[in-house]
């Protein structure tokens, strides 16, 4: 698509369906979206995880799968179902709700939360990276580009996950609690979501990286303080951002024949 258009667009997400009108925003073909970001010839390039880099909540995927898998206890089960339920009925917020499912893990070792994240990323989430991903970030590296992750998502199924794209451990910020011992604790050291990427990036000494790829409403802070922002897979609220600031849009093959859009 080469302009926008006023339209209206189902998108199925999460099993629901979501009608949306809007301005839809200019789309990238898959070789335009290459094209622009290599052109761009970035220093710093800063990717989202979950919805971005592969499809599905890894999150909250790794949490209902480690309570099946008898991680947790039965009392602290019980409790973050309680808090997820608020969560969903706008009762807690998405940076509360994404540090309580880091602080689930309490008193665990972090050896044994390592190698679930790892059982359990390449069970569930590897088949879904998005191959038009992989690719770009072989291709932004091989042209020097220093590459970040910043996810919302425990660090250790994000430090997992993105080893498949050579991002290390140093360069991955995402929610996590101390460790003393080996053990870990349900002292909250980060949770980057929202405003929480941006200054997550800040910290780090990435005011204004050249590139961030997000596809989320969570996303939209770090898109902003990027010399250009690359929303990915978005959602409808991040649509209408993308919209508002004249970004163009990307969305792999699987998520196109998934979603018919």
């Amino acid at each position: 698509m080469q302009f926008r258009s006023v339209s209206r667009t189902i998108i199925r997400q999460e099993h629901r369906t979501l009608t949306v009108t809007h301005t839809a925003p200019a789309r990238f073909t898959a070789t335009k979206f290459e094209e622009a970001v290599l052109a761009l010839h970035p220093v710093t390039a800063v990717f989202d995880c979950d919805g971005t880099l592969w499809s599905g909540d890894a999150g909250y995927g790794f949490m209902v799968w480690s309570i099946e898998a008898g991680l947790v206890s039965r009392n602290a089960s019980d409790w973050i179902d309680s808090r997820y339920r608020l969560y969903v009925n706008g009762q807690v917020s998405e940076t509360e709700m994404c540090g309580e499912m880091v602080q689930l893990y309490s008193g665990l070792q972090e050896e044994e939360l390592r190698h679930a994240a790892k059982e359990y990323f390449r069970s569930h989430i590897e088949a879904h990276i998005f191959p038009e991903m992989r690719t770009l970030v072989e291709k932004v590296r091989a042209e020097g580009a220093e590459i970040w992750a910043v996810s919302s998502t425990n660090n250790w199924v994000i430090e997992e996950g993105v080893q498949r794209f050579d991002i290390p451990a140093s360069r991955v910020l995402a929610a996590r609690v101390k460790v003393t011992g080996g053990r870990i604790t349900s002292d909250l050291i980060d949770v980057p979501s929202g405003d929480g990427k941006a200054a997550a990036l800040l910290k780090a000494g990435l005011e204004r990286p050249d590139a961030v790829f997000g596809n989320s409403i969570h996303d939209a802070a770090m898109l902003r303080i990027a010399k250009l922002a690359f929303p990915v897979n978005p959602t409808p609220a991040l649509l209408e951002i993308a919209a508002d600031y004249g970004w163009t849009v990307f969305y792999p093959a699987a998520v196109l024949a998934d979603t018919k859009l």
